[in-house]
């Protein structure tokens, strides 16, 4: 009988030790948020300081403003005073005033911070319940760096995608956490701000299948869902003119939402340069996002779908229209800030500090740039005013025929026409020079509306800020005829922009 030697008898391998998967490191929450809400609260307001250095950053900026002194005075939203989108903002704009008056300008300068700070906020907890408490402050601090990813007049003012982003975040969290009435109402606050704001409803959607599945549960959470969204903005149109809230928020604007024709190259070229504007604020994020996607498997049980249906709706949102303003592309940060999230997560802490550093860096130079970036339009506009006071008296009621209706709150002037910009009687905004800008392109009936505004309590004083634009009167005949037979212009110009004044004879 032989025996094996040790040195040839077979080694049993041994056995592998079990490594149960990692869970999430989540701390107690009283903790963890004590710990990250000041931080978001700093850069919220650090990155948002150059906002308090002008009183407008943009013309809605001026839009709202204007809105807000007519509605606090008795105004009605879509029959005194008129625009495309729907009450909220223009609500919380009137509250400002009524309660400050002209400090309501920087009131709503800390509401943009606000906004910022929930966005972060909402986006931290939505990473911290999936991924944990790293990946929650991730979320929060990554959204905030790329928020001012843009041209200041697009990041620094109030415009209404920033107040969109905190209930689109709120929305698709409270879907992830199975709270369907929550959701609807989050997804009604977005529309109720811009209607594009609506799209976050598909990724709402989207969860709600994937939660309840073809089964019974489906139809209840459908319901509380819709029940949600369609009680707010339900109210939202018996508070206005129910027919008004539907013909400014919805049917009355195809032609401004669609018409492109003439303009293809403009737009065409701003949609690609913010593009690259949007790369080049995530550009720490997107390689390391790259490589983890290309090598990392897919944990199990934390699927992306949603994210990129977020996304992708999101997109769509940015898409509509055909004008791709930088302020749009906001609406694309959350999901983007939550699919870098997921993928950065397995990095090491060194690693992860390292990566986010640069859009830390490039989050400062686009601050830097607010502070210096020159604001010839703001000038331009204050410059204007500054005319009008001088040739106005304060009960005058004047009409600013251009793109910038800050003109009349910088002016302290009211209005003379309920259309605050010449937009909506032609259909311009900025960039579109095509054959679509006109008289008849303008807002179905506008053009009547306003010829009777003009009869029954003509302007001591018109403002021509066309400047050589498609929407100049010497295109338009009713306004070319109210000017000849009932006005006489002042001798020079402000830097092109023309006064008139009521003749002798009229």
């Amino acid at each position: 009988m032989s025996v094996e030697s040790p040195s040839t008898a077979p080694r049993l391998a041994p056995p592998r030790p079990h490594h149960p998967r990692r869970q999430p490191s989540r701390t107690p929450p009283y903790g963890f948020w004590r710990r990250l809400l000041p931080v978001l609260a700093a850069v919220a307001l650090a990155i948002r300081l150059p906002s308090f250095l002008h009183p407008f950053w943009s013309p809605d900026e001026g839009y709202l403003a204007v809105q807000a002194r007519i509605l606090a005075n008795g105004g009605e939203l879509y029959e005194t005073v008129v625009d495309r989108k729907p009450p909220l903002l223009p609500w919380l704009y009137e509250a400002a005033y009524t309660l400050l008056g002209d400090g309501s300008v920087q009131a709503m300068k800390l509401l943009a911070v606000a906004a910022q700070f929930g966005t972060a906020a909402l986006l931290a907890a939505f990473a911290r319940r999936r991924w944990g408490d790293r990946a929650g402050a991730t979320a929060g601090v990554l959204f905030l760096l790329i928020s001012v990813g843009f041209i200041p007049q697009d990041t620094q003012a109030l415009t209404f995608e920033v107040v969109i982003l905190p209930f689109t975040a709120a929305a698709v969290l409270f879907a992830d956490r199975g709270r369907w009435g929550a959701a609807g109402v989050a997804v009604a606050g977005a529309f109720l701000t811009k209607q594009t704001g609506g799209v976050v409803l598909v990724p709402v959607l989207w969860l709600l299948w994937r939660t309840c599945g073809p089964g019974p549960a489906v139809r209840p959470a459908l319901l509380r869902t819709a029940a949600g969204f369609a009680v707010p903005v339900a109210a939202a149109a018996l508070l206005t003119d129910p027919a008004g809230f539907l013909f400014w928020t919805v049917t009355g604007s195809g032609t401004y939402a669609f018409s492109l024709t003439g303009s293809e190259l403009h737009v065409l070229i701003r949609a690609f340069v913010n593009t690259l504007i949007l790369c080049l604020c995530c550009v720490g994020v997107v390689p390391p996002v790259t490589r983890a996607l290309r090598t990392t498997p897919r944990p199990a049980g934390t699927p992306l779908t949603d994210l990129w249906v977020w996304f992708a709706a999101s997109a769509g949102a940015v898409t509509v229209g055909f004008h791709f303003y930088g302020h749009y592309f906001l609406q694309l940060l959350p999901p983007i800030t939550l699919l870098a999230t997921a993928t950065l997560r397995s990095l090491r802490r060194e690693r992860l500090r390292s990566v986010l550093s640069v859009p830390a860096w490039v989050c400062a130079l686009f601050v830097v740039w607010a502070v210096f970036a020159p604001r010839s339009e703001l000038v331009h506009a204050e410059r204007v005013a500054t005319a009008v006071r001088e040739h106005s008296a304060p009960t005058d009621r004047v009409l600013v025929w251009g793109m910038h209706p800050q003109t009349y709150r910088l002016a302290d002037r009211a209005p003379a026409s309920r259309y605050l910009t010449a937009g909506l009687l032609t259909n311009f905004s900025g960039g579109r020079d095509g054959p679509q800008v006109g008289e008849a392109y303008g807002v179905p009936g506008a053009w009547r509306v306003f010829a009777e505004e003009m009869r029954a309590r003509p302007p001591a004083l018109i403002v021509d800020d066309s400047r050589g634009k498609p929407y100049g009167p010497e295109r338009l005949p009713t306004l070319r005829r109210l000017l000849a037979g009932q006005y006489e212009p002042l001798p020079g110009t402000v830097e092109g922009t023309v006064l008139y004044v009521r003749s002798s004879g009229s």
